[in-house]
């Protein structure tokens, strides 16, 4: 493509020729709007969709399927929420190609086990509707139980997509673990940065930019299968930053500038590039990522924040399941 063709191009267009764009979204009009490979959801965006009257059907369909199994009480609730994250999905299938990534629930972040097991409830429920589980990712938080949950899935065939990751040692270990799919914050990594030091950062120097790119070149030079999907924006400086990035989850709004947007985009991450970087390999175990998580006030203050708010977004959405259930 000739320089003043690209020029002629959407920047979402000439993004999607070296990048796999994701909707970051439950609106499936907006999905549609942007044909994305694929989607990714979160408690905080289920919450926003089901609360719109055009998927209010789901949730009286998710209510329906779990009353059929008989239970009864929080029980319930938790099993509409289940069956309510499935119909989203399901629904996104059948807009996007690729793979649709469905997260347990954060208030599991500290329970290896119980990830587990919801983990393979969500699979069979998507299986139960005839989907293939290498359509879905389960999305899972980055604490150390959570990617030690996440090993245990890959092996079993059901691929994850490990979220809340703020660090490079988090990275490193799901690398390790041999899972599918990382997706590193941007946005709240900037905002970390912004309220402590009272200054703005352009997007070649952001904070959240600089770390993803970090992951990127590592995970890239020793071979890592790990794909990297950075995530949370705030502008589409940062995705303009990071454009060779193997997936880049994007908001709406952000999809939108970019498709409206016909300027040059320039790759500027790719595996060639980072094989050349001298980067020194740092060995990975529960003591050293502790003990990493634990010197980064960054990562620690945004991956408990971040499970405090999803967390919260579930509650939330229970309470709403819980109003249709006692109607």
């Amino acid at each position: 493509m000739s320089l003043q063709t690209k020029a002629q191009t959407d920047q979402l267009s000439q993004l999607k020729t070296f990048t796999t764009v994701v909707a970051d979204t439950g609106d499936f009009t907006s999905i549609k709007a942007y044909e994305p490979q694929d989607a990714t959801t979160n408690p905080t965006l289920i919450l926003k969709a089901v609360q719109m009257d055009a998927y209010s059907h789901l949730l009286e369909k998710a209510t329906a399927e779990a009353e059929a199994s008989g239970l009864h009480g929080d029980a319930l609730i938790d099993r509409v929420m289940d069956h309510l994250l499935v119909l989203f999905g399901q629904e996104i299938l059948k807009i996007i190609p690729g793979r649709v990534s469905t997260e347990v629930d954060a208030r599991l972040s500290f329970d290896t086990q119980g990830t587990i097991t919801k983990a393979r409830e969500i699979i069979a429920m998507y299986q139960a509707k005839g989907i293939d589980s290498d359509r879905v990712l389960i999305k899972i938080t980055s604490t150390w139980e959570g990617l030690q949950a996440a090993r245990v899935l890959e092996k079993e065939g059901i691929h994850c997509n490990l979220t809340l990751l703020f660090s490079l040692v988090q990275a490193i270990e799901a690398a390790e673990g041999k899972i599918t799919l990382i997706s590193p914050f941007v946005g709240r990594i900037l905002d970390w940065y912004k309220e402590k030091t009272k200054r703005d950062y352009s997007p070649v120097e952001d904070p959240g930019v600089q770390s993803v790119t970090q992951i990127y070149h590592y995970l890239k030079h020793y071979g890592y299968k790990t794909q990297v999907m950075g995530a949370s924006f705030r502008n589409a400086g940062e995705i303009r930053e990071l454009a060779g990035c193997d997936l880049l989850t994007i908001s709406p709004n952000l999809l939108d500038e970019l498709q409206n947007s016909h300027e040059p985009l320039e790759r500027k991450l790719s595996e060639a590039k980072a094989r050349k970087e001298p980067i020194q390999r740092i060995p990975m175990d529960e003591k050293n990522f502790r003990w990493h998580m634990n010197a980064d006030p960054m990562a620690t203050a945004k991956l408990a924040e971040g499970i405090r708010n999803f967390a919260a977004d579930t509650e939330k959405l229970a309470d709403i399941i819980a109003s249709e259930v006692i109607d």
